[in-house]
């Protein structure tokens, strides 16, 4: 069957939550994806900063295969090797003493909400975010999320979250009050329209947690994991956060979450604080250890700040060649946006779905920018590609 059938077959199956495109992926080697229909499609997405290591990367592969012959799933009331060992090299390489794994972003920040409160003392719970911010789907992330069109059809939302503006410290500050315990954010906000915190702005919040007797949240899930280049965004901000949650690339496709804490704040949890079932599953884990160890060998990281640099290059001259509808890129690493320029900004989707029908996969975020997530192991002709399509793109919308 080809993409029709299956599109046909699918529509009368699922809830409506998401609006997909006409194409029924099959499968994925590298930075390519085939269609049901046979065609091939240049992913930018990497299935939302998800594939990092690229669709089917053969040493993943392995080892899922492997770790799926000797045992794919046993309670967290046991202990698992591939577990341990993927705590251990997370622990090894962070701030952290500590780590508790689920199976997504959300649950993560789900965790971190949970942990923030337990280990603040009694009467404080409220947790100050970001005006942009995105954390997740679940109620309370939903709430901690700083963009009321994810909050419409879902009130009364729960308590204790409050959204400071997005680069106001005094503003942040004078939100802080008797009930606050933490304060939560990106370091990059993805969802928000690839916007980078300044380092001065996330250094002052550090030092207002520090002053109020707060915690300090990062949200890494669409940053962390070698996407900016280093294994953790907060590499490069000189902010050391108390708790930081990870997931999307954490195994290269399969679900896996995870947060991660500095013992003072860790030994909150005790047993019957928080649970997960399938949590650090085995399978899921021994493909983030196979993940891991590729992003920390010699070169890796170095080779994504290389390509960002090159990708946030192209981007701002392809903006400079069309300056009345873009402006100069932003981002860390391999996460790259191209903000619209206004009286451009609804053209966004529009132009995302022209370089669907070119053959190449991307998306427009926070309704401000065309959002690049193209998985770390790109290739230099690869982003010559991509921005050889985006110049024909543009250049159709400009009417050249």
């Amino acid at each position: 069957m080809g993409n029709a059938e299956w599109i046909e077959r699918s529509g009368k199956a699922f809830m409506t939550t998401y609006g997909r495109y006409p194409a029924t992926m099959v499968k994925g080697r590298g930075c390519t994806l085939t269609d049901a229909d046979g065609r091939e499609y240049l992913d930018f997405l990497s299935g939302i900063a998800v594939c990092s290591l690229g669709h089917c990367h053969p040493a993943i592969s392995e080892a899922i295969c492997q770790q799926a012959r000797t045992l794919v799933h046993v309670s967290n009331l046991y202990h698992t090797m591939p577990q341990t060992e993927l705590a251990e090299l997370l622990l090894e390489h962070s701030f952290a003493d500590r780590v508790f794994f689920c199976n997504s972003g959300a649950e993560a920040n789900e965790a971190a909400i949970k942990l923030a409160r337990k280990a603040s003392p009694a009467g404080k719970y409220e947790i100050i975010s970001l005006a942009g911010s995105f954390h997740g789907r679940t109620l309370a992330t939903v709430a901690a999320t700083g963009q009321e069109k994810f909050h419409k059809g879902f009130e009364p939302l729960p308590q204790g979250f409050r959204h400071a503006p997005f680069g106001e410290i005094g503003a942040l500050e004078a939100m802080i009050g008797p009930e606050t315990c933490a304060v939560l954010c990106e370091p990059l906000q993805g969802e928000g329209g690839v916007r980078p915190l300044e380092k001065e702005y996330l250094a002052g919040i550090r030092a207002l947690c520090d002053r109020h007797g707060l915690l300090l949240i990062f949200d890494e899930i669409q940053v962390g994991v070698g996407r900016t280049g280093s294994l953790f965004a907060y590499e490069q901000c000189g902010v050391t956060p108390d708790i930081i949650t990870l997931a999307k690339a954490l195994a290269n496709g399969l679900p896996i979450g995870a947060m991660l804490a500095k013992e003072s704040v860790a030994r909150a949890f005790e047993p019957g604080s928080h649970a997960s079932t399938f949590g650090g599953n085995p399978v899921a884990c021994a493909a983030a250890v196979a993940a891991l160890r590729i992003m920390l060998a010699d070169g890796f990281l170095a080779g994504v700040r290389e390509k960002g640099a090159y990708l946030n290059g192209q981007l701002t001259a392809l903006a400079a060649k069309y300056p009345r509808m873009a402006g100069p890129a932003r981002g860390m690493g391999l996460i790259q946006g191209l903000p619209l320029k206004e009286g451009w900004l609804d053209q966004g989707p529009a132009m995302v779905n022209r370089l669907f029908a070119k053959g190449v996969l991307l998306n427009f975020a926070g309704n401000k920018v065309l959002r690049c997530l193209p998985p770390l192991i790109v290739s230099q002709e690869e982003i010559d590609r991509f921005i050889a399509a985006l110049d024909e793109v543009f250049a159709e919308f400009a009417g050249e």
